[in-house]
């Protein structure tokens, strides 16, 4: 039987081969560059490999959602081809860091070969889960994240790994999908869908305690997109099969001082 993380690492890892060759199909560069478009600024985008735009599958723009300062160190949790990173590096400046973890081996090669694309110093991306974080306690500033967490079939680990990095007073800032009604069994069950960010959406409530469950305080999560199951129904990257409305959220939280 098929993981939760084998199907992410299959689906993702072969999203990272297709951007690397150039060539098309499910979740192809083009969809992903018709995406970057709608979170990105034209100015933002324009300051980056090609690749790192084509590798573009969030659902959301976290680098603004954090409000980045100069010299703060950034951690991107499921950082794929790195535009989140590479974006938080240039936000952050020379005395500060971003970071980003990522479980796939395709997608961690495309990230570095994007960086020495892109001449950015200040990174650093690291192969590992996020609900197995591999940096030191309270070492990170922010926490960011983009159509990641959904996508983890350990969610309150993942919160407890965040908050355990983070400094006294650090941010988690994300852009997820959450859901609003519940998500059956069966949808539940379906790989394919969960590596679609469908099938591991977290009830928006849920999500809240959640975060609050594992020491955050300050929680506030904001709807910015309502997708229904019909509007989904026919994307090639996510098949929708559930009457459950989803939404792409801003999450903001605090590890408290």
């Amino acid at each position: 039987m098929v993981t939760i993380e084998q199907a992410v690492k299959d689906k993702y890892g072969n999203i990272a081969r297709q951007v690397r060759s150039g060539s098309g199909g499910c979740c192809s560069p083009a969809r992903a560059d018709e995406n970057a478009a709608s979170y990105y600024g034209e100015k933002d985008i324009a300051t980056l490999p090609d690749s790192a735009v084509a590798a573009s599958l969030g659902c959301g723009n976290p680098t603004l959602l954090a409000q980045l300062n100069p010299g703060e160190t950034v951690l991107d949790l499921g950082s794929g081809g790195g535009i989140d990173v590479l974006l938080s590096a240039k936000r952050v400046g020379p005395t500060g860091k971003a970071y980003g973890v990522d479980m796939t081996d395709d997608m961690l090669e495309l990230a570095r070969e994007n960086q020495r694309k892109a001449g950015v110093t200040n990174v650093e991306f690291l192969k590992g889960t996020i609900e197995n974080i591999p940096l030191p306690d309270n070492s990170v500033d922010v926490i960011i994240s983009n159509c990641v967490i959904n996508l983890s079939g350990d969610k309150p680990q993942v919160f407890r790994e965040a908050f355990r990095v983070l400094k006294p007073g650090g941010r988690f800032a994300v852009s997820d999908i959450v859901s609003r009604g519940e998500i059956p069994a069966d949808v539940r069950k379906d790989m394919e869908l969960w590596a679609g960010c469908i099938a591991g959406a977290l009830e928006e409530n849920e999500y809240r305690n959640l975060l609050g469950a594992a020491g955050f305080a300050d929680v506030a999560l904001e709807a910015q997109q309502v997708y229904s199951a019909e509007a989904l129904k026919g994307e090639c990257c996510s098949v929708a099969t559930t009457d459950a409305t989803l939404v792409s959220a801003f999450v903001r939280a605090r590890k408290p001082a």
